[in-house]
């Protein structure tokens, strides 16, 4: 759990860094948000997008949940790139993105369908993929938006997998996924 709050820590450096090193900042360049899905699942998240210019923007966003609950946990930071292109001007309307995903997990005493995880078993691993995504920045002041957005693409798991009840270590294994991998109803503050 060590190398996991080490490499989480980089993790949040890094988007601190993303947000606070660019180029000059102009008008309507630079925004942060939050997403208030992660937030009803106990999920501390951040982002901050970056205005290439009108029609292009890159997003970074990261999450962390350290929380165990009654013996059960769904611990996990990620992080998750973007690119996007949008139809008007970057931070209103539509827009299309291709994003990538790194996510570092430990399961245990939960059932996950998507991955047959058992409630039995814990699960310590990491996943990575990407996909694309479509999402709407709606307009809502000159400073706040509300943007909602979806993806679907794919992951590679790489996980242990222990047998709680015997603290028996089954072995190393990986699972592919093709599915949802982005869903987003987030608060924007656009930095002028």
């Amino acid at each position: 759990m060590y190398l996991n709050i080490v490499r989480m820590s980089k993790v949040w450096l890094g988007l601190l860094l993303f947000i606070c090193v660019f180029p000059a900042v102009d008008a309507q360049r630079i925004a942060v948000k939050n997403n208030v899905v992660y937030d009803v699942a106990a999920t501390l998240n951040v982002g901050a997008e970056y205005a290439i210019n009108k029609k292009f923007s890159i997003d970074l966003s990261g999450n962390f949940n350290g929380w165990k609950v009654g013996g059960r946990s769904w611990q996990h930071w990620m992080i998750q790139p973007e690119g996007r292109y949008w139809l008007l001007e970057s931070f209103n309307g539509h827009f299309f993105g291709v994003h990538a995903m790194y996510l570092d997990y430990d399961v245990s005493r939960l059932e996950v369908s998507m991955m047959d995880f058992s409630r039995r078993n814990q699960y310590v691993g990491t996943a990575y993929g990407g996909g694309v995504s479509y999402g709407y920045s709606l307009y809502v002041t000159p400073r706040f938006n509300i943007e909602f957005t979806a993806g679907i693409g794919y992951l590679n798991f790489e996980y242990d997998k222990t047998v709680i009840r015997k603290s028996i270590a089954e072995g190393r294994f990986t699972k592919n996924y093709f599915g949802p991998t982005k869903l987003g109803i987030s608060v924007i503050y656009i930095i002028k």
